[in-house]
């Protein structure tokens, strides 16, 4: 059976730290994530996507994550019920996040804020409009390092800048694979 989850979006409020009587640490938040289409006024409409974490990505998360920042979830959906102080049947649908990313930089994200408090309050950002290239998280540098010099090397190899960063772009050479790197 399959159970997956991949979200990125943004983050409507800031996380909920809370410990259990344990003292396991758990967080929850909410993700709204902008659809594909618009509606008939033209508009983006958003799904906002109730989120736990737990342990010490929990905390980690929450030091991490405030209200807007730009996040990559990945998990596993839940469902679970329970009877509220009314006597009535509670159920709940939530995201069990096992891993996540910082989609931003702290500098965007100071930026963002900063910006926010100053635009519209009533006209919603387009989320997925985001140049993620540049929004590297500090966990990804060794990879936007390596990123970096294969796409310059490419290049460099490339004399048609249309197809700058394409490996394949200069296609009079043969490719030289050996046997050995071949997966099968």
């Amino acid at each position: 059976m399959i159970n997956r989850v991949v979200l990125v979006g943004r983050l409507t409020r800031d996380p909920e730290l809370r410990y259990t009587a344990n003292g396991a640490a758990v967080a929850s938040f909410t993700v709204a994530v902008n659809r594909q289409f618009t509606n008939a006024q033209g508009e983006r409409e958003a799904d906002f996507i109730n989120c736990v974490i737990w342990r010490k990505a929990a905390e980690n998360f929450s030091n991490f994550t405030n209200k807007g920042s730009l996040v990559g979830i990945d998990g596993r959906l839940q469902t679970r019920n329970y009877e509220n102080q009314q006597g009535q049947r509670v159920y709940v649908t939530e995201v069990v996040v096992e891993n996540f990313s910082l989609l931003e930089s702290r500098s965007d994200s100071e930026k963002r804020a900063n910006s926010s408090s100053n635009s519209n309050p009533n006209q919603a950002p387009n989320y997925n409009q985001q140049n993620q290239s540049s929004n590297q998280s500090p966990a990804n540098n060794n990879n936007s390092n390596n990123n970096n010099n294969f796409n310059n090397q490419s290049n460099n190899n490339s004399n048609n800048s249309n197809n700058m960063g394409d490996p394949f772009a200069d296609n009079s050479k043969p490719i030289d694979i050996s046997d050995d790197d071949l997966p099968f």
